[in-house]
């Protein structure tokens, strides 16, 4: 197993929503449903609170205001006193942008119905396309799509759904560091940057994307040289950079360290940081068994914001939705589920 190993499944879950008559039924992506609440609203809770959108300027990003988080918030604050206080955690989460993870069915419908719902509220979304062929190296989030020629029609479809509006892409989470690391078997790498390359090519030749490769995070492939050459194989030259710490819990120093020196490597290149779950950084503990999964103690970090003071960061990001299992691991149910539990201890613990 890998330390910077990360879970990552997803599966599509239908919502419908109306923001406006462009939005139509969107597609959100998540492990499960959130938990029914079997408790009769009394009549003086409050009614169910849709998260605002953040302010533009600082935070451009779609708020989902149809998430897991948002709507167990909802749920309860309808149960009564004794839910209030989980309902003001879980609004921590349900508060912020959060990507939305594409996965192998339906990628026009789930693309568009996000980008639609996005436009409609004057903001961007935030896509993560993660349906590489032997994805995951047979490990917790293993699948993707079945050869090359699958994946080029999966891209298609999710190309056409974001169509000419605005979208943030982080492309392939694991794909690129899984080559640098061998544990993708070598003889699919020429396909996987052949792949990774169009991909950034097809995306880039939309109006209002921005495409960010993943480039995994400071624990893993290191030194950074290590990461430029397969990097500049998957077409980085094209894209608008790379992203940092996807689903991990790397601090946010430690990641701007790592990629200044990535970005030096590449001509300059900027990068995001996923900041969704490194409050309280890594877990202290270099020869934990699978650290990267689930860990505890972990805490929410900084918000999603392009203001951060940083010429080379262009965003800090939640790219991994808080409260969802990175696997089978300390409990947790499998990749991509939600878990409520963990999803609280990350809110208690946010500073």
């Amino acid at each position: 197993m890998y330390g910077s190993h990360t879970g990552r499944a997803r599966r599509a879950r239908a919502v419908l929503g109306t923001a406006g008559a462009a939005v139509g039924a969107l597609m959100l992506l998540a492990g499960c449903s959130s938990p029914s609440s079997s408790a009769t609203s009394p009549k003086e809770a409050p009614p169910p609170q849709a998260p605002a959108q953040q302010p533009k300027a600082r935070v451009p990003f779609w708020v989902n205001p149809e998430s897991i988080a948002a709507k167990r918030a909802s749920e309860l604050r309808r149960g009564g006193r004794s839910g209030q206080a989980q309902a003001q955690l879980l609004s921590k989460i349900a508060a912020q942008p959060v990507a939305e993870w594409i996965g192998p069915d339906d990628p026009e419908g789930q693309t568009r119905g996000f980008t639609e719902a996005a436009a409609a509220a004057d903001r961007i979304a935030v896509l993560v396309l993660y349906n590489i062929p032997h994805r995951d190296c047979g490990q917790y989030s293993q699948g993707g799509a079945s050869d090359g020629n699958a994946y080029r029609g999966w891209l298609d479809g999710a190309v056409r759904g974001i169509g000419n509006r605005g979208a943030t892409v982080i492309l392939e989470p694991d794909a690129v560091p899984h080559v640098s690391d061998g544990c993708t078997p070598h003889q699919y790498h020429e396909e996987r940057f052949a792949l990774l390359k169009e991909a950034v090519g097809r995306l880039k030749a939309l109006p209002h994307t921005k495409v960010y490769l993943d480039a995994g995070n400071p624990s893993w492939v290191n030194p950074p040289d290590r990461m430029a050459d397969p990097l500049r194989r998957a077409g980085i030259d094209q894209a608008d950079g790379f992203a940092l710490n996807v689903s991990n819990f790397q601090t946010t120093k430690a990641n701007k360290d790592y990629g200044h020196r990535l970005s030096g490597l590449l001509g300059g290149k900027h990068f995001v940081i996923d900041t969704s779950r490194n409050g309280n950084g890594p877990l202290n503990a270099p020869s934990h068994e699978k650290a990267w999964c689930n860990p505890a103690g972990r805490a929410l970090g900084a918000p999603p914001t392009t203001r951060t003071g940083d010429s080379k960061v262009d965003a800090y990001l939640w790219v991994k939705r808080p409260g969802e299992s990175d696997g089978t691991c300390k409990g947790g149910p499998g990749a991509g589920k939600w878990w409520e539990t963990y999803a609280l201890d990350l809110a208690r613990n946010a500073h």
